[in-house]
């Protein structure tokens, strides 16, 4: 069977038109229960476009292990994982899923799984251990064969830059608010794309901006667990920077290899119908889900704060947001929740937005008590798309955690995970049936994998992982949209 099936772009707009009245659309507010959890024959047949990406994500200090192997340097996670009290379970990256010895099943895989396209990233430590200077060739050769590997495949390679592991050293010398990482960074993207662009021509420049300055720098919860506001806001401004700086560097490289970056971004719903509900569900949306794709494309900061962006506070200079321009090729998004939005009256501190933001409940929750609400993944993607029209999308991430094990079978069957790809790849088709240009779905994860702070405690993966043995079996989950993968057909 053909991977994709005969449908075009333009025919599937022309055709999902025509059927459009039969498709039964959850308005916003209903209930979801029934919606997801029974038979799905309240959804119309959908035919994906002919030309759309099916794949799979997964990061590297979620999955490859070896974390002292081969040259490779301390990074920020090594070092929080390795201090108590900071993961579940005391449970660290140090083998994870040893995808660096088994990356060739990691492959054999996604070819089971007719997946045209692999969503990973690179190690900065494994490439430079103390974050500069010359290159760790065995660090690089590493990744040479894991890109040949999928090229065989035929699996494109989509390499993310970098997924949160900052090299340990960098972090000491005062990490992503010290305005010299720039240079640091881009000198690493340098060599990273000299040795690889030959092979890989897709690239994520960040993963998740927003969730490794917040939850790093201001909120403590993640690696380097600081929690001061004031050098987060610095931190996000030296990120943009480092965005249009890695950006060009790429170009210079290759000016045909494709560039992006993987935002993190929630649909932000006014908690009321009142105008200050509406404008705190704005600067929600502005400092979450745009704050670093808006100085990219437009060259200026979203308006995120009841008052004047804090410039000064974040380290703003002259002719800085010329820096920060990149005219991304494509906007990787990554949604998993939906948020509900309040206006609160400002407080006295600087990181005072006016803004109190909560996970919605109301449809049914993951195992991690993640909200399934599909019509938020519809309308995030609409917004995204009327505010930035002129360039292409894809789903970087999306998925749920649910703890399923094998049965007595050894079998695993999740119908709980697919149940939730059905309805968000049906909220998906909604939006391209409404001009959205998303060109690629990535679910994650690929495997079982180390989940940051939750350690070991959730499971993401469409192929289940046995920790102690590092067998893998596929989900009865991932047998479902290896046969969606190979027809484009969601019935």
């Amino acid at each position: 069977m053909s991977r994709w099936n005969s449908f075009n772009r333009r025919e599937f707009l022309s055709t999902a038109l025509g059927a459009a009245a039969s498709f039964s659309i959850l308005p916003p507010g209903h209930r979801l229960i029934g919606e997801l959890l029974e038979p799905q024959s309240k959804f119309a047949p959908l035919q994906f476009p002919e030309e759309f990406i099916w794949g799979a994500a997964t990061a590297s200090y979620q999955i490859e292990g070896a974390w002292a192997e081969d040259g490779k340097g301390e990074s920020i996670w090594d070092r929080f994982s390795h201090t108590p009290g900071k993961v579940k379970g005391a449970a660290t990256g140090d083998v994870a899923c040893d995808s660096y010895h088994r990356y060739k099943e990691d492959v054999a895989l996604l070819k089971a799984l007719n997946l045209s396209s692999y969503r990973f990233s690179i190690s900065w430590p494994r490439i430079q251990a103390t974050g500069s200077g010359d290159p760790n060739s065995e660090g690089l050769d590493y990744y040479k064969r894991l890109a040949d590997a999928l090229l065989e495949a035929k699996i494109r390679p989509l390499c993310t830059l970098y997924h949160w592991d900052l090299p340990q050293k960098l972090e000491e010398r005062g990490g992503w608010p010290n305005r010299d990482l720039v240079a640091r960074f881009t000198d690493y993207v340098d060599i990273t794309v000299r040795a690889l662009g030959d092979r890989i021509s897709h690239w994520c420049i960040f993963n998740e901006p927003w969730v490794f300055t917040f939850l790093g720098y201001a909120w403590g919860i993640h690696a380097p667990s600081r929690k001061n506001f004031a050098e987060c806001m610095r931190a996000t401004h030296v990120v943009n920077i480092a965005q249009g700086q890695a950006f060009r560097a790429i170009k210079a490289i290759n000016s045909k290899l494709q560039v992006g970056t993987a935002f993190s971004m929630a649909h932000c719903q006014p908690a009321t119908s009142s105008d200050a509900d509406r404008q705190a569900a704005d600067r929600a949306h502005a400092l979450g889900n745009v704050w670093f794709v808006h100085p990219a494309l437009h060259g200026e900061y979203p308006k995120a704060f009841p008052g004047d962006n804090p410039l000064d506070l974040m380290g703003v200079k002259s002719g800085d947001m010329e820096l920060c321009r990149a005219p991304l090729d494509f906007l990787g998004i990554n949604y998993y929740r939906r948020q509900l939005v309040s206006a609160i009256p400002p407080g006295a501190g600087e990181d005072a937005t006016g803004v109190h933001n909560f996970d919605a409940h109301d449809g049914p929750l993951t195992d991690f008590a993640w909200e399934i609400w599909p019509d938020g993944f519809h309308d995030l993607l609409m917004r995204i798309a009327h505010e930035y029209k002129t360039t292409p999308l894809e789903i970087t991430e999306n998925g749920c955690s649910y703890l399923d094990c094998p049965d007595e079978h050894g079998r695993i069957p999740d119908e709980r995970r697919v149940q939730f790809m059905r309805g968000y790849l049906h909220g998906l088709g909604r939006a391209l049936l409404h001009g959205a240009n998303v060109r690629a779905y990535h679910h994650w994860s690929l495997l079982d994998n180390f989940e940051w702070a939750e350690g070991y405690a959730q499971r993401f993966g469409l192929t289940y992982v046995d920790f102690r043995t590092q067998k893998r079996t596929i989900k009865d989950s991932g047998h479902w949209y290896a046969k969606l993968a190979s027809t484009g057909s969601l019935t």
